[in-house]
């Protein structure tokens, strides 16, 4: 019974320390990609962090097969994206246009410029100065889902801004 008891307290000290061990660890979600926790902290995102956008305004907006006109959706992320931008004036950000898989890799890198230029000519009509963002196509190059079906061309169509640098 004691040898019973003297596993039991092992096992239940091991639980306790492997627990202990892993919350002081970073604060990542992995559900939300590459990069997204930094600037997480255990009482959520650092002000002004690109996880602060992500969770204050997004840092993504979707386009149609062919396509680089902003949707309605797509100029209510941008919206909030100017008003988190205006938060923050001395930060600068990167725009990137991103296709799917059809197509040439010539025609996508055009068709991902025009999508960025698009997100960047909305935001600096609300106001945010021209000089803050920097534009960039990665075309078909840098898909967020690789398969080859619908869903997964829908989610690689897109513009996705980052945090360039704060500070002047």
């Amino acid at each position: 019974m004691k040898t019973l008891l003297k596993i039991a307290g092992v096992a239940a000290s091991l639980v306790l320390l492997s627990a202990c061990a892993s919350s002081n660890g970073p604060d990542i979600d992995a559900s939300a990609g590459a990069g997204t926790d930094v600037g997480a902290g255990p009482s959520g995102p650092v002000p002004g962090s690109q996880a602060d956008l992500e969770d204050a305004a997004g840092h993504r907006v979707f386009f149609g097969y062919n396509q680089y006109t902003l949707t309605p959706q797509a100029q209510a992320v941008l919206s909030r994206q100017a008003a988190w931008l205006q938060e923050y004036p001395e930060t600068r950000i990167k725009l990137a246009g991103n296709c799917d898989e059809r197509g040439t890799r010539e025609y996508n890198f055009a068709l991902g410029a025009r999508r960025a230029e698009a997100a960047r000519a909305y935001l600096v009509s609300l106001g945010v100065d021209a000089n803050r963002i920097t534009t960039v196509s990665y075309g078909k190059e840098r898909p967020l889902d690789p398969r080859s079906t619908e869903d997964a061309w829908s989610l690689n169509r897109n513009s996705t801004t980052t945090i360039a640098s704060v500070g002047s």
